[in-house]
């Protein structure tokens, strides 16, 4: 698997203020990364394991790609975009996220963050 372009600075993006109703959140950080918290009802599929997983993205709704800061989900999506999926990156990542006070949910004790 290559999913390793450089970041492209033409990758469609879209702010957390401005995500689809109907847009499917990809998170694309390591799994010690999405432990600690992540946004609820993302799903899940680290940025080493995308091009294998490509047939868990859901058809017919825009997918809007996360990591922490962009940089990753910028590949992601530029590698999904050249793959024919309609595919956006969400600006300043689940920073950005975090910052903007949309919620984040985890599986452990304590409360979630983003490292």
């Amino acid at each position: 698997m290559n999913v390793t372009a450089d970041m492209n600075p033409t990758v469609p993006t879209v702010t957390h203020h401005d995500l689809p109703d109907n847009a499917v959140l990809i998170d694309v950080r390591e799994h010690d990364e999405w432990d600690r918290g992540h946004a609820p009802h993302a799903l899940h599929i680290p940025l080493g394991d995308l091009h294998a997983r490509l047939d868990d993205l859901p058809d017919q709704r825009p997918l809007v790609i996360v990591c922490r800061s962009g940089h990753r989900s910028a590949r992601a999506v530029a590698y999904l975009n050249d793959n024919g999926y309609d595919a956006v990156n969400l600006a300043d990542g689940m920073i950005g996220w975090h910052q903007g006070n949309r919620p984040l949910v985890h599986d452990g004790p304590g409360t979630p963050c983003i490292h």
